[in-house]
């Protein structure tokens, strides 16, 4: 009997064709202890260029979601676009199911690549729970960071206060990871203000066979992990403007003239950190983007995108990469 030919899987071809096209290089890096992050890389990193990791969130891999971005950013920077551990050709042994190991993964990653300087990073959506952590984590590594859509500042007791759509965790798993055409409906449903219509099903289903099949159990442990004892009062603050003001003080009267030195200071006081929200996110609602502005206070910009939800960056593309574009160039 022929195999079907599947839309999806071709399109995923087409995907890996485009990156390799582009500049970039498919690997998958042994990071020890039975964890394999597949990663796409420069094939040849240039020290001239800065470098910016692309961190996704949950969905079908690191390619779906910055296909249309990468092309906006490879003349400018050494991109690095990894699959998070449990999606695309990425998994773990370890039990560990939290941001801050998803982190620590993406650290040492950069680290066997040789990657020294300083990194950027966006994190959309989970991808912005780890790229927060990352941060957090790892401040003299981390320069600039971009949060799109992720509710870093949600609490557990959210859920039963009615803050989501969703009444208990189980609900969400079942929309996040969906595993009927209904389902797949009702999360395009809460993505976008516009979801596309008339789509056939058996393209949906299509979806769900090719990207929504594996590690079910570990990704459904992502979740549950994601808010689990979950407390404003416990999530740090990131602030990449502390290490480098730092380095400025202590080299302020020693290396500068007094002219050279107020610029650095000056520059130093822009904003570090980008949040960019869907205003109508049914995911994450708009009071977590607010939240998390308030959390960090004045290094971080909040950035509102008007008739969008949580695919702010598919919904609305172009206003999405004009305001990274920004952040990230000046």
């Amino acid at each position: 009997m022929a195999k079907r030919f599947s839309f999806i899987a071709y399109r995923d071809r087409l995907y890996r064709y485009f990156f390799a096209y582009s500049g970039l290089r498919s690997t998958a890096t042994d990071l020890g202890d039975g964890t394999i992050v597949h990663s796409w890389i420069p094939k040849t990193h240039k020290p001239t260029k800065p470098t910016l990791l692309l961190i996704h969130g949950f969905g079908a891999n690191a390619m779906w979601q910055y296909g249309d971005l990468i092309s906006h950013l490879l003349p400018h920077y050494n991109l690095y676009v990894p699959d998070l551990l449990f999606f695309g050709r990425s998994y773990t042994a370890v039990p560990d199911r939290s941001e801050a190991f998803q982190a620590k993964c993406l650290m040492k990653l950069m680290e066997v690549h040789g990657v020294k300087e300083k990194v950027s990073l966006v994190g959309i959506s989970y991808g912005g729970f780890v790229g927060y952590s990352m941060a957090a984590q790892f401040p003299a590594a981390v320069e600039r960071v971009v949060v799109c859509c992720a509710g870093v500042c949600l609490e557990e007791r959210d859920m039963g206060e009615g803050l989501f759509r969703v009444a208990d965790l189980d609900a969400a798993a079942s929309i996040l990871l969906p595993q009927t055409v209904e389902k797949l409906r009702e999360l395009m449903k809460l993505s976008f203000v516009r979801p596309a219509r008339g789509v056939p099903s058996f393209i949906l289903s299509d979806f769900i066979q090719v990207m929504c099949t594996d590690h079910l159990k570990e990704k459904r442990e992502l979740i549950q992990e994601i808010l689990k004892d979950r407390k404003l009062s416990n999530l740090p603050k990131i602030n990449q403007l502390g290490v480098k003001f730092d380095v400025a003080v202590n080299n302020f009267f020693r290396k500068l003239d007094f002219v050279s030195g107020l610029l650095l200071m000056m520059l130093l006081l822009l904003e570090q950190t980008l949040i960019i929200w869907g205003e109508q996110d049914q995911i994450f609602p708009l009071e977590l983007g607010h939240r998390l502005k308030r959390h960090i206070g004045e290094n971080a910009e909040l950035v509102i995108i008007k008739n969008a939800g949580h695919a702010v960056h598919l919904e609305k593309a172009k206003e999405f990469t004009k305001h990274l574009k920004a952040f990230l160039l000046d």
